[in-house]
């Protein structure tokens, strides 16, 4: 059963290629935002989204089915993708 996987990454921040990269090497699909490369209400309305789910609202944020990894943590990622 396949999860539902977003990343809300900054464009130029390191950990979210790193974490990029990991998903794709554990070739899964996924959703990519780069949140900082947004405009106006979109911009305003996925920061509101990611603070429902990370109120530090730092990068990236992993949603990962009901699991949230905030960073790039191999392992954290590797148990929410079961």
């Amino acid at each position: 059963m396949s999860k539902d996987i977003s990343i809300y990454a900054l464009s130029t921040c390191i950990h979210c290629k790193n974490a990029k990269k990991y998903l794709d090497e554990c070739g899964v699909e996924y959703n990519c935002v780069f949140v900082d490369k947004l405009e106006g209400d979109e911009r305003k309305q996925t920061i509101e989204a990611v603070k429902k789910h990370n109120p530090a609202v730092s990068f990236p944020t992993i949603v990962i089915g009901d699991d949230v990894v905030v960073g790039f943590n191999k392992d954290k990622i590797d148990k929410a993708l079961g």
